[in-house]
């Protein structure tokens, strides 16, 4: 069902500041009429066939030519808003732009808020919330992974999935509630156990949901990369090498680097975050001291470390079970730097590394590819959970399903099995926008940009 609105919304569409051409988007019903009043073509907009462009003049009330324009008409329900919408294409001079929208709003339309264009797209049925949420990250995207899992989920990956659980629900909740509609006559029509094990399929379906959101996290997000290892074993020459740019201090002075340093890589289409710490020593330096407990700090958010060792000076047995207290092992690659000064290392690393010529650095690339993604059953063209509102939703559905069993299993009536049933549902129904509150719908679209 559509919701109009009776507020005609204008806003810039494409990025402010100067370009080739800028784009200024109306929606609402009679917003081609609002252009017709400052609009002169050959034809009124209003009377344009749907999906047609149109070349004219915008004029100011004293009209006078503001800018040659193009002028794009769509037609409710085949736009982006499900609403009528016109798309204004002009040049790119934020002058421009600021008197075109100065314009509109005095022929009687309003200026857009944060996601307003996506929110009407939301409430006229053209996208669920969870494909408007994946409009933002396909915008946010930062790398080819997670432009490729949002585009996924704006695809309706997720969504699919979804319904597949909504409606493995409905159909368990309609048998309950036909025993409900014959207690009286103590029929019994599905054995307790059948819906114990229906209940039991849809929890399975949730829990392989749930388990993509490390990976999905690891998409939208990237990865956190700790580089840690005592004084001068060439933490900072490596993330130099690794960046093609010395943007850390390397120096043969031990505690060189005194804070955490952050830069980001994409190896293969993901986003790595690289934290250079300092070195993890005791020292009497109440500056280099900060640097360490922030090391530690770094180490502890971090997806998984780098445990960077001195070929020369062997493997740092302190340093690693210090990193073992913070730590699961799976999660620190053992790297042997400076190769190049050595015939061969004096203890077991997963990767030899030299950090000055660039031995071993494809290696170490693919080690922290499959460190980080360490599941092959997962693309990014499988219905993956990126978003925590999301993972909670489903969290909560699966416990709402686990109350349903340990109801079942006391002996309880139908009718409170029937209310957990309910519940599982809602909450999967708040993550494709069946159920929604204003508070939920205004936390997400205030976070979009405006004209989207």
């Amino acid at each position: 069902m559509q919701v109009f609105s009776e507020d005609i919304i204008a806003a810039l569409a494409t990025p402010p500041g100067e370009g080739a051409i800028s784009v200024i988007r109306l929606s609402g019903n009679g917003c081609a009429e609002i252009a017709d009043k400052i609009f002169a073509g050959r034809v009124l907009l209003s009377d344009a066939a749907a999906n047609t462009i149109h070349y004219g003049k915008i004029l100011d009330r004293n009209n006078k030519t503001i800018d040659d324009v193009l002028v794009s008409v769509f037609r409710e329900p085949h736009s982006y808003t499900g609403e009528d919408s016109v798309e204004i294409s002009v040049h790119g001079n934020p002058l421009i732009v600021e008197k075109i929208l100065a314009e509109l709003v005095s022929a009687g339309a309003r200026l857009a808020e944060p996601g307003e264009f996506t929110k009407r797209a939301f409430l006229n049925g053209r996208i669920d919330l969870a494909q408007a949420e994946a409009v933002a990250e396909i915008i946010s995207a930062r790398t080819e992974a997670s432009l490729r899992g949002a585009r996924n989920q704006l695809n309706g990956a997720l969504s699919k999935k979804v319904n597949s659980l909504r409606e493995s629900l409905i159909d368990i909740l309609s048998l309950e509630e036909l025993e409900l509609d014959f207690a009286e006559e103590d029929l019994e029509f599905i054995p307790d156990e059948k819906i114990v094990s229906k209940l039991n399929s849809v929890i399975s379906d949730i829990d392989a949901l749930l388990e993509t959101y490390d990976f999905g996290r690891i998409i939208r997000d990237g990865i956190n990369v700790a580089i840690v290892g005592k004084p001068n074993v060439g933490k900072s020459s490596l993330l130099n090498y690794l960046l093609k740019e010395s943007r850390a201090i390397v120096s043969e002075t031990p505690g060189t680097t005194r804070d955490v340093i952050r830069e980001e890589i994409k190896i293969d289409g993901y986003l790595f975050r690289l934290f250079d710490t300092a070195g993890i020593r005791e020292t009497a330096d109440d500056i280099e001291k900060e640097g360490v407990l922030r090391s530690r700090e770094a180490i502890e958010q971090s997806d998984f470390v780098i445990f960077l060792n001195d070929s020369q000076l062997g493997f740092d047995k302190d340093v690693y079970e210090s990193l073992l207290e913070i730590k699961e092992k799976d999660k620190i690659i053992i790297v042997s730097n400076k190769i190049d000064l050595v015939e061969r290392s004096p203890f077991l690393a997963d990767v030899n590394i030299s950090a000055k010529t660039g031995k071993g650095i494809k290696e170490l690339f693919q080690t922290m590819k499959s460190r980080a993604i360490d599941s092959k059953s997962y693309t990014e063209k499988t219905a993956i959970v990126s978003n925590i509102r999301h993972f909670n939703a489903l969290k909560n559905s699966k416990e709402a399903l686990e109350s349903a069993k340990k109801t079942i299993s006391k002996g309880f009536s139908q009718e409170f099995v029937a209310l957990d049933i309910r519940a599982s549902l809602e909450a999967l129904n708040e993550i494709i926008g069946i159920v929604t509150t204003d508070d939920m719908l205004n936390n997400i679209f205030d976070k979009f940009c405006i004209g989207k």
